[in-house]
């Protein structure tokens, strides 16, 4: 047994010598090879250069050495001429000249020789309030910067915070300027995406809108109108448009939103139900108190 093993392990490391020697053969010629002059300083360069970008990228320096060198790339386009001279925006309403240079990433050491239309463009369309962007370079130092806004359609107020929205439902603005106080409230989680639909609805009976003075989505599903004098309507989930018909004919025909009421309920497709105000309701119940004694009276 110990003989056969041993014999075994002589021929397996001859083979091995056998393969070793074929491959020596056949990349031989490297050895014999006459390098070019230069040579070794070139590989030298590459693998100083090989060893700076493996320790930029493990020490997460890429950032830094990106902005190095188009510091430097756009430093050498203003030497040769092409310095930002002028810079005409338009179509700017509710962002700063400041606000539009800083989304683009245009600041005083640009060149406009390196400039990147579309890369700008990309850039000012991440802020919520533009639609849309344009980009035009007139060498040798002009720039033009088109900005399409979206509108402001609402308010929307969340968690007590009101922010500008769009149609879309998009917030534009944590920031309620003046001239945007008039624009529409509606209140809770998802009415923001939900509002157009509802205010179109709404949109209908200019009379009705003009009492609101917000329109407060339940569970996602409905909404109530708080309207400016406290009173408080309870609409259904669908059958909306039928509803506010409803109420408005109701209001014509007995002043109903200007009564002493607190709430109207039309959830319900067959009856309108209403909670009169706490001294309506003693009024009434007084009322209905001296009826009663005084039919009592006229009985006896």
């Amino acid at each position: 047994m110990n003989w056969n093993s041993n014999l075994r392990t002589r021929n397996d490391t001859a083979n091995s010598v056998s393969r070793l020697g074929r491959l020596m053969d056949r990349w031989s010629w490297l050895l014999r090879a006459r390098l070019p002059r230069g040579a070794g300083t070139v590989a030298f360069a590459l693998l100083v250069a090989a060893s700076v970008g493996y320790g930029i990228v493990k020490g997460e320096h890429v950032p830094e050495l990106t902005d190095a060198l188009k510091s430097a790339r756009d430093g050498f386009g203003n030497q040769v001429g092409f310095r930002i001279k002028s810079i005409a925006i338009s179509g700017s309403t509710h962002m700063s000249r400041e606000q539009v240079l800083s989304v683009a990433g245009i600041t005083g050491s640009t060149s406009l020789l390196f400039l990147d239309v579309e890369d700008t463009r990309e850039r000012l369309k991440t802020s919520p309030w533009v639609a849309d962007a344009s980009v035009l370079k007139l060498y040798p130092g002009e720039l033009q910067i088109g900005i399409k806004e979206r509108e402001a359609f609402a308010l929307w107020q969340k968690d007590g915070q009101v922010s500008v929205i769009a149609q879309d439902g998009t917030v534009l603005d944590a920031f309620v300027a003046p001239g945007m106080t008039r624009l529409p409230l509606v209140v809770g989680a998802g009415a923001q995406t939900q509002a157009k639909a509802f205010l179109s609805l709404l949109d209908r009976h200019s009379a009705l809108r003009e009492q609101v003075r917000a329109s407060v989505i339940v569970g996602e599903q409905r909404w109530n109108l708080r309207l400016k004098n406290g009173l408080d309507v309870q609409l259904p989930e669908t059958g909306v448009a039928a509803a506010l018909d409803r109420l408005v004919e109701l209001d014509r025909q007995k002043n109903l939103i200007a009564r002493d009421i607190v709430t109207i309920d039309l959830r319900l497709a067959d009856r309108v139900t209403v909670r009169l105000s706490d001294p309506a309701a003693e009024a009434r119940a007084s009322a209905l108190k001296e009826k009663k004694a005084a039919k009592k009276g006229r009985d006896t």
